[in-house]
């Protein structure tokens, strides 16, 4: 609303005040007062509007709300500040502190939830609800740990500050964001005592950040989560992952002979072997099918390590390479030529497999897909069908054959950074998108 003109059309007054005329001064506190709440109401307004928000959302939002579908902005606010407030940095790992916050407010929702530990102080919080007779579950994942902080902060990562419509925190985007919408929209799905279709399974995890073999894991593996389907809560900007790629760690260990370092001929300097064998590795051509949603394949050195002393010819040398593949490769094939170019100029050399997870695909035409296009286009939110060229946890599932896609509410290229935000439009609108999608999702 303007709020020049807030007052020039309005039939709420006993009476109208012509142009030139002055306002009664009954009237002058209530004008005044609304005045001040309309500039309350402006401050909590975006600083910049989301651009994949249509001009029109306010409207959608307004008739969701006349439905009876409640997302508690105030509420929603509060939650989140109370997340970023407890501390799951992962280094050093430790998540019993929000999942017991968790799981209270879920028990205060009247939602009962579980507690899963598979390592001392490494809480994951499971709860279940709705219709179980169809025998189909959906499960909504957001994670509970975040990376360590760091010293580089502006803003205080634990003080949940709100400035120009941000909220500034440690996780505000990667995930506490995601998991205070989760927690709402289930909240407003209970208290508008919605029937779904299929049981709502809710899981939030442990150590994402450090691999999740204590979190989703473990929990697939071990039966605790068995869903017909799965969303996994960990993206930016309302985006919709459909396909990532994979992920191959390894660590490469030349082998040389020592000798003094006024001799070199005597020695073969293992750290010589590893650049040249690093440069015939930098030259090598992937051989893939083009993705519409992915970049091409990718290898980054990300560490190298070798010698013991300056002037001694170093006798070991090793570097970790870091690997990113698309839908349609082989890691064993992949793998199997990185053997081969390094042998050429370093026969003596082991390999370390630190970590291969699959790449990831599935169908746009899939439900989950469709059916969060259609409960953005109902809330005017021009959805966004993309690919992630890092590791999420949806790959966990493909070895379970559960179609599981990624989507999340947090601001792009703020994660895993100092003074890390959250937008409280984004917030809302997450939490209303989240609510629509889960009471009118259906398995047939």
């Amino acid at each position: 609303m303007n709020v020049k003109n807030a007052g020039q059309n309005s039939n709420c007054l006993s009476g109208t005040v012509k142009k030139g005329q002055s306002v009664p001064s009954v009237i002058q506190p209530v004008l005044g007062g609304l005045y001040q709440v309309l500039l309350s109401v402006q401050r909590i307004l975006p600083e910049i509007q989301p651009p994949l928000l249509a001009a029109g959302d306010a409207q959608a939002l307004t008739v969701q709300a006349a439905q009876g579908k409640m997302i508690d902005k105030k509420r929603l606010i509060k939650l989140m500040r109370d997340l970023i407030r407890i501390d799951s940095q992962n280094p050093p790992g430790d998540e019993s502190k929000i999942a017991l916050f968790v799981k209270r407010y879920l028990k205060k929702t009247g939602i009962d939830a579980k507690i899963y530990e598979y390592a001392k102080k490494r809480s994951n919080v499971v709860a279940v609800f709705g219709n179980k007779s169809l025998g189909k579950s959906l499960l909504i994942t957001p994670h509970l740990d975040t990376v360590p902080a760091g010293k580089s902060w502006g803003f205080d990562p634990f003080k949940a500050k709100i400035l120009k419509n941000r909220i500034y925190g440690l996780g505000a985007t990667d995930c506490k964001g995601n998991l205070a919408c989760s927690l709402e929209a289930m909240q407003s799905l209970i208290e508008d005592k919605v029937k779904l279709d299929y049981e709502l399974v809710f899981a939030a995890t442990a150590n994402e950040e450090s691999g999740s073999d204590l979190g989703l894991i473990s929990l697939l593996d071990k039966g605790v989560l068995k869903p017909s389907a799965a969303v996994v809560l960990d993206a930016d900007e309302f985006e919709i992952v459909v396909t990532q790629k994979g992920l191959m760690h390894l660590k490469v260990k030349i082998k040389g002979k020592k000798a003094h370092g006024a001799y070199p001929w005597l020695g073969v300097n293992a750290i010589d072997k590893a650049i040249e064998a690093l440069s015939d590795l930098k030259k090598y051509r992937f051989r893939y099918k083009k993705n519409k949603f992915l970049k091409p394949p990718t290898m980054n050195i990300g560490t190298i390590r070798g010698g013991d002393k300056v002037n001694v010819v170093s006798d070991w040398c090793e570097f970790e390479l870091d690997f990113r593949f698309l839908p349609g490769m082989s890691c064993v094939k992949l793998l199997k030529d990185i053997k081969r170019i390094i042998r050429k100029t370093s026969p003596g050399f082991d390999i370390e497999i630190e970590g291969i997870q699959k790449p990831y695909v599935i169908d746009k035409s899939h439900l989950l897909v469709s059916s969060l296009v259609a409960a953005m286009r109902k809330l005017r939110i021009k959805p966004s069908i993309k690919g992630s060229e890092g590791a999420t946890v949806i790959t966990f599932f493909q070895d379970k054959n559960i179609p599981a896609i990624a989507t999340g509410f947090g601001c792009e290229g703020v994660a895993h950074m100092a003074d890390e935000y959250a937008s409280v439009e984004y917030l809302y609108k997450g939490a209303v998108l989240l609510n629509e999608f889960l009471r009118n999702y259906k398995f047939h």
